[in-house]
């Protein structure tokens, strides 16, 4: 398994969104609102690149897994963390947030920040043992719900 980060050389985008795509399939018809990845394109994606950090994971030259990292005061935003069902509890995941405490450390930010779907409580607990904290419930504009968490994980 191989990591990298996204530069000017990289053109895989098409590649990429179908991961992207693959990864968060699941989540179709069990979360309210449909997941953003639904409105990514291969040109957004581009776009996302150059104005965060993005990485990917590869085996045998196949994407097998991503995540964006943007600084914000205080932490680095983890999104769109995607990985393959097929090489999921591999281990992809915990090296690609390995690399987001490394980029966060570089960048003198202490905290590592993402957010989750209510729905989806198997993630809450991966983030968890992970090092992730609950520290807030938000709604989608144009929910009264709860429709997400935000997790956060202080460096050491």
């Amino acid at each position: 398994m191989k990591l990298n980060r996204l530069d000017d050389r990289f053109e895989r985008y098409d590649e990429l969104l179908d991961l992207i795509l693959r990864a968060f399939a699941y989540m179709d018809g069990a979360i309210d609102p449909p997941s953003s990845a639904h409105r990514l394109t291969s040109d957004l994606l581009r776009r996302k690149a150059q104005e965060e950090v993005g990485v990917v994971a590869s085996q045998d030259d196949r994407l097998v897994a991503c995540a964006f990292f943007r600084p914000e005061p205080g932490s680095l935003y983890i999104g769109k963390l995607a990985v393959l069902p097929e090489v999921q509890g591999k281990g992809v995941g915990r090296r690609l947030l390995a690399e987001a405490e490394t980029v966060a450390e570089a960048l003198g930010l202490v905290e590592l920040r993402l957010e989750t779907r209510i729905e989806l409580s198997g993630n809450h607990r991966r983030f968890a043992a992970w090092g992730f904290r609950k520290t807030a419930e938000n709604s989608h504009p144009g929910y009264t719900r709860i429709t997400s968490i935000e997790m956060r994980k202080t460096l050491a």
